[in-house]
This record gives C-alpha cells, sequence and structure tokens, in this order.
C-alpha cells in the first residue's frame, strides 16, 4: 500500500473507488512480488523482507485471489459481522441478502443506522470521561508529568475533553492553596494549563504566582476554571445537543453562589431546572472536594 501510494497518482485510488478493485491489485502485486521472493522495505533501503525461513509459495497460493472471491469474503466476514452488531430488522436483512439489490439495500441500513449511533457513543465516551476525570484527580496527587499524559491522552478523544480536564486541575490546585498545601511542581502544572494564555516566560509567570495572596490566587485559579467550564458546557450543547439534554450555565450558577451573587444564581438554576424538567434522562450534578468549594 505504501509503495502504490508512493508509485501510483492520487486518481488511482480515489477515481471510481472500488475497495474490492484496490484490495486484488495490491494483492496480485503482492503475489507478483512473491513469485520474485523479493518484497522491498518502505523506509529501510536494500532491505528485502522475505527470506529462506519464509514459506512464499504457500502464501502466493492464498494472496493469488479475483474480485468475485474477495467480495464474497468481504460480505460473509466482514458485513456480516457489522450486520450482527446492528438491530435485529437490520440483521434479518442481511440474512435474505440474495440479491445485489437486497445487498445494498442492507449496506444503506447498515450505514443509516452507524451514522445515527456514533454521535450517542460519542456523547457517552465524553459522559465517562467526565465523571472519571472528577474523582481520579481528586484521589491522587497531580504531577507535571501526569497532567502533561492526561491532556495528550485526552485530547485523542476530543481537546475539549483536555479543556474540562484542565479546569478541573486548576479547582484541585485551589483547594491544595486553601489548605497550605502549595508545592513547587504545582507551579509547573498552572503553567502548562494556563501558561498558554501569558506571553511571558516560565519564570516571569511563577514569579507572578507567588506576587498573589492566597485569596487572590484561589480567585484567579477558580475564574478561569470556570471560563473552562463554561467552554467546554457550551461545545456539549452545540455538538451533542441532538442527543443529550445539557445545561451550559451550572458551573456559572455555583461561581454566583460562592460570590455571593444570590439573585444570578437563583436566575441561572432556576433556568437550569427549567431545562432538565423537560429531559429525558436528568444528569447528576458532581460534587467531588472541587466543585464543592
Amino acid at each position: 500500500m505504501l509503495w502504490v501510494c508512493e508509485l501510483k497518482p492520487k486518481s488511482w485510488c480515489t477515481e471510481g473507488l472500488n475497495l474490492i478493485r484496490i484490495c486484488v491489485e495490491l494483492l496480485q502485486t503482492l503475489s507478483l512480488w512473491l513469485a520474485d521472493a523479493r518484497c522491498p522495505h518502505y523506509f529501510v533501503n536494500s532491505c528485502n523482507l522475505l527470506d529462506n525461513s519464509f514459506d512464499v509459495r504457500s502464501v502466493r497460493n492464498k494472496v493469488s485471489i479475483g474480485e468475485e472471491f474477495l467480495s464474497t469474503w468481504f460480505i460473509s466476514n466482514y458485513m456480516g459481522q457489522c450486520a450482527q452488531l446492528c438491530p435485529v430488522y437490520i440483521s434479518r436483512l442481511f440474512d435474505d441478502a440474495s440479491c445485489s439489490v437486497k445487498l445494498q439495500n442492507v449496506v444503506s441500513e447498515i450505514v443509516r443506522w452507524r451514522l445515527n449511533t456514533s454521535l450517542h457513543d460519542l456523547w457517552w465516551a465524553f459522559h465517562f470521561c467526565e465523571y472519571t476525570i472528577g474523582p481520579r484527580v481528586s484521589e491522587r496527587s497531580l504531577t507535571i508529568q501526569s497532567c502533561f499524559c492526561w491532556m495528550n491522552e485526552l485530547t485523542k478523544i476530543g481537546k475539549h475533553v483536555s479543556v474540562y480536564f484542565s479546569a478541573v486541575a486548576l479547582l484541585h490546585i485551589a483547594c491544595k492553596i486553601s489548605r497550605n498545601c502549595f508545592i513547587d511542581d504545582d507551579v509547573h502544572i498552572l503553567f502548562l494549563i494556563l501558561g498558554r494564555n501569558f506571553s511571558e516566560s516560565l519564570s516571569d509567570f511563577s514569579f507572578r504566582i507567588t506576587e498573589l495572596n492566597t485569596s487572590e490566587l484561589v480567585e484567579l485559579l477558580e475564574k478561569s476554571a470556570v471560563e473552562y467550564l463554561q467552554a467546554y458546557r457550551h461545545f456539549l450543547a452545540r455538538y451533542f445537543g441532538s442527543v443529550a439534554t445539557i445545561v451550559t450555565t451550572d458551573f456559572e450558577a455555583l461561581y454566583a453562589y460562592k460570590h455571593g451573587d444570590s439573585q444570578r444564581c437563583l436566575e441561572l438554576s432556576r433556568q437550569n431546572v427549567h431545562t432538565l424538567l423537560y429531559a429525558v434522562n436528568m444528569p447528576n450534578v458532581p460534587t467531588f472536594p472541587e466543585f464543592i468549594q
């Protein structure tokens, strides 16, 4: 496949796209290489991946196949398994796929069902991450290494999950500061999370942190965390609004309550309760130590 990308024009795999045809041609190329006992390494020059220990003839016989054989294999071994993962009415359609028209109908149903469920599956992945991050950060001490690892791995699911983690980490450190447990490593964690918003160097940022008294620093971290959480909630509402009912101002209401703005808190909470009254599933509100603060 890598050699084909190198040697053939882009149009070879984009014009008249046909997965079976492409795979058969790739296997035919491999069959020719096996006949010559030659399989050139793509990255290492003058390196042949085949040696005397490889049963070239046996493998060549297995890859010398045509489009009809591969199509039949694909239908039985791939599409059949896909259909089994679908609702019963789709899997039954596959059992009756005795002609190409019926088979195309099954494919269309599988694709339609998967497109309808993929967003719901991703929503549950986000939901699981949200309710896992809180207790994990509360129970375990954060280090610059673990924080960096968290952010990198969560970004693979979605960059906004990393934003949620950043908010929880800021609240976690705010709790430590209020208990006089602030350590040097926490400064580096703050720089990792907030440093992108500042133009100064790490030493300047550290100096700025040390200039603030405890209440000012806690206030800075809480305000930043709430901004992150609001951005996260608004993303959820935009992206997953069709599969879940999501309030966007719950953290803002908590922040208003903490700072004595009871009227603002009441207004936001009333809106949130009104939204949830019409929700199919009422989500729980996380009550980990950072959020209680």
